[in-house]
């Protein structure tokens, strides 16, 4: 199962240069709770870093700070990771957990984002997949109990 297959590939991207504010209307506009920070290379967003809700209340708004006068790149956090889409959902997870993250931007060979796959995208799937183990668990049971019967 790679990040590829099940990652968001609506992603809301924004540039470090854009304002605190910005970042934050354009979360509510696209009901999101994060932004990728890219930079453009050769026509290719390359993803630099991920500005989030909690980002927005943490830094900014319990700090007293007015949104207008800070830049996202100004608020960012570390640490920043990203996955590749080819790598496999369970090296997302270890990124995630290692590094104490929620959500991964995703790329590819060039390192172009691609998407974004979050814990939620992960706990889903994962999910399913147990699901799905069980219920031939259980198809077994009984297909035993049938054939002592």
């Amino acid at each position: 199962m790679r990040v590829g297959e099940y990652c968001n590939r609506d992603v809301v991207v924004i540039n470090g240069n854009e304002s605190v504010k910005n970042a934050a209307e354009l979360m509510r506009t696209y009901h999101v709770g994060d932004l990728v920070l890219v930079e453009e290379h050769n026509n290719r967003k390359i993803p630099v870093g991920i500005v989030t809700d909690r980002d927005l209340v943490i830094e900014v708004m319990a700090a007293g700070v007015q949104p207008e006068s800070l830049l996202v790149q100004d608020i960012l956090t570390d640490p920043f990771s990203c996955v590749f889409e080819n790598d496999s959902l369970f090296d997302a997870l270890e990124i995630m957990h290692s590094k104490k993250i929620r959500r991964l931007p995703v790329i590819n060979e060039n390192k172009t984002l691609i998407g974004i796959i979050t814990l939620d995208d992960l706990i889903e799937v994962l999910t399913e997949t147990m699901t799905h183990i069980v219920d031939v668990v259980k198809l077994q049971q009984k297909k035993e109990a049938r054939q002592r019967t």
